[in-house]
């Protein structure tokens, strides 16, 4: 088989060089059939190269095709060309930058700063949120025929860069009365790294809190074992880890964090591949620093990967209470594989099992519909497993919370509030008027600030597409078709006096799920990510569900031990 394997390699390698066709076995059609297929696309590019009516980009035409291809895999699996560094930045978390947030702006049709990172070199040269990008060492930053997502992609392209090169940034700033100043700065990029522990701190006097937010960064269990101890320093007899919008990262990484409280020698994941060298099983490999004390694990649906591996591994261990929403279902492993010239790809070649024996993965990328779309593994046909004390779990879907918090829906106007920059703009015209303001655990905004914001939205005219005024004008257009319109007149007038549209009404209708967005956004203006977050959690229900628990031993301990039977 070993003799075969080199046969075929170097045949593949003659077909792409010159299109060389070498005849197989019919019986082994598998390998026959990659040989032909590989010899037609040889001969489809070059014809196509040769009579083409127009000229062809070689490059941009294969990638395309590549592209292609390996959309018939999954999401994860991707090549990436000489020039992208998008994949050594995923794996270390690390590149060359100024340090700031970019997103596109549409009333200016221009980039802008959304979030200088604190002691990164946008923040230290002084760059605000709302700052328009004009030019980038000279090369004026226009959309021209960009959609918005190359248009940011553009802009970043030429913000990144060699560490201790420099960067020249014309920007537009607002002023209070709507208009801007252009200014100038000159910035020295800088190796920018993603923080892994925005925020921890004591929730009270025995309740420790860490906030991880990624475990794409190379030594980032360090920096939350630091935290850990330093909290337990502090008096912390039980802990809150919040995992919630982490998308993972590095495998490794978060079985070093579970070490933390596991003892030596644990197997918290094994992955199973194609082929037997992709099989591995990853074991705690040091002493822990506290296997007694009690852990509650906030996730949600944007909890994916390594950190639904850190969650599942604990509630499969039942070492941690897991609290919150359904998690997203990422049980893939994805390999790093070199390709010619300094090309790469990531590619899916195993999935993981974490310690019940069950694997997260929500979606079977293999089985799609006749139309190409696919679906999550219903919960029917999901598998029963058990932790270790023998409390049931299953695999298919994500990890199931010890205790769901619902989740309260999020009211139409909140997204186009956000989408048309409206919470942005008038934080920045907030900033403006208030250069300094409280501590965030003692900030507040006020019933004048919030006055003061809808008084904004009355002046820009805005508005938002209602779904009950579109839902009910298709239901007229249908009971007009079907016949019923005639008899259900006074019915539709009564329901559209009803839905009639009143800004002021809804604003404080929804006031609720508002104001948190603004002072999370005035807050971060001021005190960075981290603010940002102790922010968010001054009303939040998942942590407030974890505190309870946390401080009720008998509750916590119940739900971690099978219910005995009478």
């Amino acid at each position: 088989m070993k003799r075969n394997g080199k046969v075929i390699s170097i045949c593949v390698g003659m077909l792409l060089l010159g299109g060389i066709f070498f005849g197989f076995n019919k019986t082994d059609d598998r390998n026959f059939q990659i040989v032909k297929s590989l010899d037609v696309f040889n001969s489809v590019f070059k014809e196509l190269d040769m009579f083409y009516v127009d000229s062809i980009d070689p490059k941009e035409i294969v990638e395309y095709g590549i592209r292609a291809m390996l959309a018939k895999t999954d999401p994860y699996t991707e090549y990436y060309p000489e020039e992208d560094n998008t994949l050594k930045e995923m794996t270390t978390g690390k590149f060359g930058g100024i340090g700031s947030v970019i997103r596109y702006y549409s009333p200016r049709k221009r980039v802008a700063i959304i979030e200088p990172s604190e002691g990164h070199p946008a923040a230290e040269a002084g760059l605000r949120a709302g700052d328009i990008i004009l030019e980038i060492n000279g090369k004026e930053m226009l959309q021209e025929n960009r959609t918005p997502n190359e248009m940011t992609s553009y802009v970043s392209d030429h913000l990144r860069g060699e560490p201790g090169t420099l960067c020249v940034i014309k920007v537009d700033r607002p002023t209070s009365d709507s208009t801007y100043v252009p200014m100038e700065f000159k910035i020295t990029r800088g190796t920018i790294r993603t923080n892994p522990v925005p925020y921890y701190g004591m929730l009270n006097d025995s309740i420790g809190f860490i906030y991880i937010s990624t475990f794409s960064v190379e030594g980032c269990s360090k920096e939350i074992k630091r935290a850990f101890i330093e909290l337990k320093q502090q008096g912390a007899t039980s802990m809150v880890l919040d995992v919630r919008s982490n998308g993972g990262g590095l495998l490794s990484e978060a079985v070093n964090v579970v070490n933390f409280f596991v003892p030596k020698g644990k197997e918290i994941v094994k992955t199973k591949g194609k082929f037997k060298q992709m099989d591995h099983a990853y074991r705690t490999t040091n002493e822990p620093i506290d296997v007694e004390i009690p852990l509650a694990v906030l996730v949600d649906g944007g909890t994916a990967s390594a950190a639904e591996i850190l969650s599942g591994s604990l509630q499969d261990l039942d070492r941690a209470v897991v609290i919150g929403n359904r998690t997203y279902g990422k049980g893939l492993v994805q390999t790093l594989r070199n390709l010619p010239y300094n090309s790469s790809m990531k590619i899916t070649t195993a999935k993981y099992y974490i310690p019940s024996g069950r694997c997260v993965q929500a979606i079977d990328y293999s089985k799609r519909n006749a139309d190409g779309s696919i679906a999550r593994t219903p919960d029917s046909l999901t598998t029963v497993f058990h932790t270790a004390a023998g409390r049931e779990v299953r695999d298919g879907g994500g990890i199931r919370p010890d205790i769901e918090v619902k989740m309260d829906k999020t009211p139409n106007i909140l997204f186009y509030l956000v989408n048309d920059d409206m919470i942005f703009d008038y934080a920045t015209q907030y900033v403006i008027k208030h250069p300094t303001i409280a501590k965030v655990e003692d900030f507040q905004l006020t019933d004048a600030d919030y006055a003061d914001f809808k008084n904004m939205l009355k002046k820009r005219d805005f508005s938002y597409d209602r779904q009950s005024e579109a839902m009910l004008k298709k239901l007229k257009e249908m009971a007009e078709f079907e016949g019923y319109m005639e008899n259900a007149k006074e019915e539709f007038a009564a329901l559209e006096k009803k839905l009639q549209h009143n800004l002021d009404l809804e604003l404080d209708r929804f006031a609720k799920d508002i104001k948190p967005l603004i002072a999370e956004e005035i807050v971060k203006r001021y005190y960075f990510e981290k603010g940002a977050v102790q922010e968010t959690l001054k009303d939040d229900a998942d942590l407030k569900k974890a505190i309870e628990v946390l401080q009720q031993p008998e509750e916590y301990n119940k739900v971690l031990t099978v219910a005995v039977k009478e």
